[in-house]
């Protein structure tokens, strides 16, 4: 029983080349191909797919491993952090005092004091700037690894449970498929 994909495949083989062999042995090759791709699927399905699910945000917010690597990363950063918010700090204070002054002083002193003023905004953005840099790179590299841990450990699941496949980050999942908490569990350790 040929498909209606093979039916006009044939129908189109055979309205461009009247008569022809060539035609037919397309459309031929198009309906044993397609054939063959629809019983893979129906024996695939009939031998019963396993099929599970992995949520990697989840992962990365939840398991032990991303707890202990946000820990860490914000130890790391915490002198910095405390000085970016000091220089902002002192920034906010030297901006309400030039407020409040700017009205009894001179002109010339008035520019210098706009002056020390936008370069310390200046230099507060850009090491607020570094700041972020460093510490997103940071970050990427410790959940780099924990990623690689976590693919290796989905893997290893697979391969113990006998899952066909696994798919990560899909759009709906039904929560009978989802194995996220034995990743989880199994980072853990």
């Amino acid at each position: 029983m040929m498909s209606d994909f093979a039916l006009k495949t044939a129908g189109r083989a055979r309205g461009e080349r009247r008569g022809g062999k060539l035609g037919m042995t397309l459309a031929l090759t198009g309906a044993l191909l397609l054939g063959s791709v629809v019983a893979g699927g129906a024996q695939a399905q009939a031998q019963g797919t396993k099929i599970g699910f992995v949520n990697t945000e989840r992962i990365l917010r939840e398991s032990g491993p991303a707890k202990a690597a946000q820990s860490k990363i914000e130890a790391e950063f915490k002198r910095r952090d405390d000085e970016l918010q000091r220089m902002s700090a002192n920034l906010r204070a030297a901006a309400e005092k030039f407020d409040k002054d700017s009205p009894v002083l001179s002109d010339s002193d008035r520019v210098s004091r706009q002056r020390e003023l936008s370069n310390l905004d200046m230099d507060l953005q850009r090491k607020r700037r570094e700041f972020q840099e460093d510490f997103n790179r940071r970050r990427n590299e410790e959940f780099s690894a924990i990623v690689s841990r976590a693919n290796d450990t989905i893997k290893r699941i697979a391969e113990q449970e006998n899952y066909d496949l696994i798919v990560q980050d899909a759009v709906t999942v039904s929560p009978r498929v989802d194995i996220t908490d034995k990743v989880i569990q199994s980072l853990g350790r």
